[in-house]
């Protein structure tokens, strides 16, 4: 990770979700659902467990070229193209189109390799990458081997799958992240405006093993921060919003010129809290990665559950952003009266949708799409009331700093007669905050 660009100190506000997500089973009065698409999105193949021991690999080899090259893979190194070059043949063989593309910085030619899968939507294009460079101090195995052998081993995986995606897939791998997002940066600037319009996605990951981890979210594009924060869910793992590398990396370049970005991130030197500790286990009081830019960032300093959960996490999105498939929404009705929500300890607010001229029981993918603006979420328990009482719980309360909550929910109210009175139902279960229902639809 580059420390050129300066560390926001403060989460940013959330904005509409748009775009494909998949949806995952609910559970009524017990769990949140996950969050899902938009109502014209249809379940993605199954993603693949990306096997660690198969990005471990890849971090031995990085282990191994790095040793043999004066001990780093920095740019303008002879261990940074001898990395380039052992990417590059992985994806060759697996059946990727490639390409090298050079440029120059700091008197040294630098490299980034692209790799193309064939078929999906050439005008809606999903890209994954990640830097390949380390700093002259040492092999740079977390940072950043850990992202690039992940994701890596994920286009490998879309190969072994023979997956047909309906996005095109692209990855990539920068050179001189190191240096200032220097490769990125001249990729993104030597695309031509109608190529950049067609990346419908930038999905970024640079440091995913460290070995004191925590599991951070780019909050930038909401549809892709909650892809990835319906894979943690699904595994019953908290997340925060990623604030100590935002602007530094590789996404910054694509989202300046427009691109939704998103991504992964396990920490650098700042340092675990308590809370963060018995949230994630690990070290309170000690940096997330003690190692960052050192010597000793080598294969020692990767934990193993943080680098397997995260590569999965990236086939993840791949396969659900990138491989869905477009089915026709449901009747969908749709109340847009503000409620206040008062702060706690006052009682619940509802906001009542009449559904009618839906025959039989309500789907099992039931959508109810939700726009609360409120100072902090965090303190928000929100429930989907169907007409015979039920309730079905779409989000708990939480340690979500941020603010507003604009998501959309999958129910399976598939025992729930269609026609009737829905309510969504707000309590705010923390004081000092305040908001209100700025409106909420429900889908069939």
């Amino acid at each position: 990770m580059s420390l050129s660009v300066s560390r926001r100190l403060a989460a940013v506000t959330a904005v509409a979700v748009a775009g494909l997500l998949a949806a995952t089973s609910p559970a009524a009065l017990a769990a949140p659902t996950a969050p899902a698409a938009e109502a014209h999105a249809a379940a993605a193949p199954t993603p693949p467990d990306i096997p660690l021991a198969n990005v471990k690999a890849h971090l031995s080899q990085f282990s191994s070229i790095a040793a043999a090259n004066g001990g780093n893979r920095a740019h303008g190194r002879s261990g940074y193209k001898a990395s380039i070059d052992y990417v590059k043949a992985k994806l060759d063989a697996a059946g990727f189109t490639t390409t090298l593309q050079t440029f120059t910085s700091s008197g040294a030619t630098g490299y980034n390799l692209i790799a193309d899968w064939p078929g999906g939507d050439p005008n809606a294009v999903l890209m994954s990458g990640s830097h390949l460079d380390s700093v002259t101090a040492g092999a740079g195995i977390n940072d950043n081997g850990s992202g690039s052998a992940a994701v890596l081993e994920t286009a490998l995986a879309v190969s072994r799958a023979g997956l047909q995606p309906t996005k095109h897939l692209r990855f990539g791998w920068w050179g001189a992240e190191e240096l200032g997002l220097v490769g990125s940066k001249y990729y993104v600037n030597s695309l031509p405006a109608a190529e950049k319009a067609k990346i419908s996605g930038y999905l970024n990951f640079d440091m995913i093993g460290s070995p004191n981890p925590g599991y951070f979210v780019y909050d930038d594009d909401p549809t892709i921060e909650q892809t990835f924060k319906n894979y943690y869910a699904g595994l019953g793992i908290p997340t925060e919003i990623e604030t100590e590398g935002d602007g530094r990396s590789d996404h910054a370049p694509f989202k300046s010129a427009g691109v939704p970005v998103g991504g992964l991130f396990s920490g650098a030197d700042y340092t675990k809290t308590a809370a963060q500790a018995q949230k994630w286990g690990g070290t309170s009081g000690q940096a997330f990665d003690r190692c960052y830019h050192a010597s000793c960032d080598t294969t020692a300093n990767i934990n193993d559950t943080a680098l397997d959960r995260n590569a999965d996490a990236i086939a993840y999105a791949v396969w659900n952003l990138g491989a869905a498939t477009p089915v026709p929404p449901g009747k969908s009705f749709e109340n847009t009266s503000d409620v206040n929500i008062p702060d706690s300890p006052a009682a619940a607010v509802t906001s009542p949708i009449t559904v009618s001229g839906v025959t039989g029981n309500a789907p099992a993918t039931t959508k109810v799409d939700v726009n609360i603006v409120h100072t902090y979420r965090g303190d928000l328990v929100i429930n989907l009331i169907a007409p015979d009482g039920t309730a079905y719980l779409l989000k708990n309360s939480d340690s979500d700093s941020a603010d507003n909550v604009i998501a959309t929910y999958t129910v399976n109210a598939s025992s729930e007669v269609a026609n009737g009175v829905w309510k969504l139902q707000v309590k705010d279960v923390g004081a000092q905050d305040v908001g209100y229902i700025n409106s909420w639809k429900i889908t069939f």
